[in-house]
């Protein structure tokens, strides 16, 4: 899931793209920059493609799905085509109904309760920073309901295939 929203650093607006995994609730990609375009809203599904599949290639990402709302960002046909190379399937939440995306939504918020309304940042490049060790803090010390009051990260390892072992 991807969503974005907006903060004020103090080197002016600067929006924020974040990557939501639905399954896990764990923040796979962030990035903040001055102008909210099509190019800066791929950051975080790229993030979330290299932490997955370690590169980019075309169709490394066949697997996935991205659910998105029907902002500029997310439809516009720069960012579809990139999904189509990544071979990411495209499913618009529907309009009027934000729950479709409540996962990405809830952590936006989760984002900006203690970080966003309470620290100021002195540049968009600080604000990166502070997005990239909060995922990892929310991820590894956030307790998500939905899975039992346990971690993204508690999620993701109990999904994980074992680790092969060394004869």
């Amino acid at each position: 899931m991807e969503q974005a929203t907006q903060t004020l650093p103090h080197e002016g607006t600067a929006t924020i793209f974040v990557a939501v995994d639905h399954c896990t609730a764990a923040c796979v990609g962030s990035h903040a920059a001055r102008r909210g375009t099509h190019f800066e809203a791929l950051e975080p599904i790229r993030q979330a493609v290299r932490q997955g599949f370690d590169h980019t290639d075309r169709d490394v990402a066949a697997s996935l799905s991205i659910r998105h709302d029907h902002g500029s960002q997310s439809m516009g046909h720069d960012v579809q085509a990139e999904l189509k190379f990544l071979g990411i399937r495209s499913t618009p939440a529907f309009g009027a109904e934000p729950e479709r995306n409540g996962v990405a939504e809830r952590f936006i918020r989760t984002l900006k309760e203690p970080l966003l309304w309470v620290e100021t940042f002195a540049s968009v490049e600080a604000l990166n920073e502070a997005l990239h060790r909060f995922g990892q803090r929310y991820d590894d010390g956030w307790l998500v309901q939905k899975h039992g009051h346990r971690t993204p990260s508690q999620v993701r390892a109990r999904l994980s295939p074992p680790a092969a072992q060394a004869a």
